[in-house]
């Protein structure tokens, strides 16, 4: 006489005997859970476009490094217009690590506004010299900007005037590290000057 195997509905019956009380208790607590894990999602997406109209009507409103990226570039918005780079550092940084490229190229062309503003200052205040380092600044944010975004014409629009303030001349006879001695009668300014003299 052989042995009659169980049916594979009779073991699934068995099996589902003791499994069925707690799964009819935990299924309410996983929507309630997935609930509470949607509203809170969605008091923190309310909570971010809050801050960020705020911000743009020109408020100032505290951000986390953690904050949602686009709450993030509207402070680093507020913060470059009002030319608080050394707060918006942090930021940027903390932006480029969570950021899509497009808000990371936005902030870099933020920064480079501010630092470009600040050397049109000092230019207007006839300040040349610190005005070349603000410039090459502000060239730098605009590089990385079009890194990010190619497309940007902003940064390429900012990027010419930028180039047109401060030449870039070649660095002959310089090693890595070595400084070119300077010679007083010859030292003269990268940012161009009204021309002296007859044609």
């Amino acid at each position: 006489m052989t042995a009659t195997r169980p049916s594979l509905a009779r073991v699934l019956r068995r099996a589902w005997g003791p499994v069925r009380p707690v799964l009819l208790a935990a299924l309410p607590l996983a929507g309630a859970a997935g609930a509470l894990a949607c509203a809170g999602l969605a008091w923190r997406e309310m909570s971010a476009n809050h801050a960020i109209a705020a911000l743009e009507a020109g408020h100032d409103r505290p951000v986390a490094a953690d904050a949602v990226p686009e709450l993030m570039l509207a402070r680093i918005r507020f913060l470059a217009a009002r030319e608080r780079l050394d707060e918006a550092e942090p930021l940027i940084a903390a932006l480029d690590g969570s950021g899509s490229p497009a808000l990371r190229a936005l902030a870099q062309i933020a920064l480079g506004n501010a630092r470009l503003r600040q050397a049109f200052a000092k230019l207007e205040a006839g300040d040349l010299e610190p005005a070349t380092p603000l410039v090459g600044l502000a060239r730098q944010a605009y590089r990385r900007a079009l890194t990010l975004r190619p497309e940007a014409w902003d940064a390429k629009f900012n990027l010419d005037v930028a180039s047109r303030l401060v030449r870039d001349f070649p660095e002959r006879g310089r090693e890595q590290g070595e400084e070119m001695p300077a010679d007083p009668k010859k030292i003269w300014t990268d940012i161009p000057g009204q021309p002296r003299g007859l044609p």
